[in-house]
């Protein structure tokens, strides 16, 4: 069996994508390339979920929050592989966040990529703590 698949974190970590509050830029056009992806049919998804850019082996908060689970085919697989089993199943169908997040992956990598050429002072300060932390960005 692959390895186990943890739930989202109760909120969105403070660099994650598809917060509204987080800064333009931030990420690699590599990472907004792939917000999108999980907005159409259930059959053009990709068959992954989307991971925490924090590497904490839990479900992306943002990307659990913004998407229909019940409607994610990497979900469904997972589920299907046991790579998420029991309870966790309901938390990640069930799971909501107070924080403002945008309503599809488009709108994430739209604000995301925005300023990607040139991040501004707040986009780099979150640049240079997830570097330190050693993310890839």
């Amino acid at each position: 069996m692959s390895e186990r698949i943890h739930p989202p974190a109760r909120n969105p970590c403070g660099s994650c994508p598809y917060r509204k509050d987080v800064p333009s830029g931030v990420w690699s056009e590599e990472e907004y390339v792939k917000l999108p992806l999980y907005d159409g049919e259930m059959s053009t998804q990709p068959p992954s979920v989307f991971m925490c850019h924090q590497q904490n082996g839990k479900l992306c908060s943002g990307w659990t929050g913004c998407h229909d689970m019940d409607q994610t085919l990497g979900f469904r697989l997972a589920v299907i592989m046991e790579r998420i089993v029991g309870d966790d199943v309901d938390t990640v169908l069930d799971y909501t966040t107070p924080v403002p997040l945008f309503a599809s992956g488009a709108e994430a990598a739209a604000h995301g990529r925005a300023e990607i050429q040139y991040p501004g002072e707040k986009a780099g300060k979150v640049i240079d703590k997830l570097t330190k932390k050693g993310r890839v960005v």
